[in-house]
């Protein structure tokens, strides 16, 4: 058997490919790397570990996802999540690598995107997710997932977007929540069962895996308060229009046809997935 690196392996979508590695990665044994233990922009340290375990397979989830933080420092945004990323495909340039992306790398000013729409980032992140992606799709034996909102339980309890209301619901804060933003979330659990069927596959390219429900933010807090009707949940609904941060898609949808037709099971909508899992999540 051999080795599946999976980086950010303490967020929400790498903790989700880790723990359901038994059951899908057929040849190979994961190997999780989190922060703690290893910094992806040490370059001699991840040249060195490379080197020392020769991992078939990279799985790599590891960014600076926060637009915010991003905003506020963008050097450090293309370190983390273009220059890190460069080597790791560098590094892989003789096996599969598979890169995780955004919905965000479009402007939003059409939704339901799929794989040949033209990117048209409006944030830094989104920036550096795009500059990211060229480097990786330049090596036709690597991929990038594109993906939306994910939702589930991560290891800290607050990378999940249904983490992220509760709580603030927990602490008694009332969430704005625009009724005129839409994207396409998904459970984590989700994403990751696809991304190990494509690896599997061998298929590479560019793939987008998202939720088949576009939703709005307000929509998308609806569904999630309807479970902590306990906490008392305060939501309101605002526009884009009294926005005033940096720039946001108005619809980052995905179609994620490409991807569907080549998954073994269906990727349902939010509304679905929230009606068969249980109620804490």
């Amino acid at each position: 058997m051999g080795t599946a690196w999976v980086t950010g392996a303490g967020g929400l979508i790498g903790s989700y490919l880790v723990s359901s590695a038994p059951g899908q990665t057929g040849p190979w044994t994961v190997r999780p790397l989190t922060r703690k233990e290893f910094e992806l922009t040490e370059a001699d340290a991840v040249r060195a570990l490379f080197h020392r375990e020769q991992p078939d397979l990279i799985i790599h989830c590891a960014a600076l996802s926060k637009s915010p933080e991003c905003q506020a420092d963008p050097a450090r945004a293309r370190k983390v999540n273009v220059e890190a990323t460069e080597r790791l495909a560098e590094l892989s340039a003789n096996i599969p690598f598979i890169f995780f992306s955004t919905d965000l790398v479009f402007d939003g000013r059409d939704g339901n995107y799929d794989e040949s729409a033209p990117v048209n980032p409006l944030s830094i992140y989104a920036e550096t997710k795009v500059a990211a992606e060229k480097i990786v799709l330049a090596n036709p034996k690597h991929t990038v997932i594109r993906t939306s909102l994910n939702g589930g339980r991560s290891p800290t309890g607050d990378r999940g977007f249904n983490e992220q209301m509760r709580l603030a619901w927990e602490k008694g804060e009332a969430l704005k929540l625009f009724i005129d933003e839409f994207r396409s979330p998904i459970a984590a659990e989700v994403t990751a069962r696809a991304t190990w069927e494509l690896a599997a596959q061998g298929k590479p390219g560019l793939y987008h895996i998202a939720g088949a429900e576009r939703l709005s933010r307000w929509q998308i807090g609806q569904l999630v308060a309807s479970r902590w009707s306990q906490l008392n949940p305060k939501l309101s609904a605002a526009s884009l229009v009294e926005y005033a941060g940096p720039p946001r898609p108005r619809d980052a949808s995905l179609n994620c046809a490409k991807a569907q037709g080549r998954l073994s099971f269906r990727l349902p909508g939010l509304t679905e997935w929230l009606a068969a899992e249980p109620k804490d999540w």
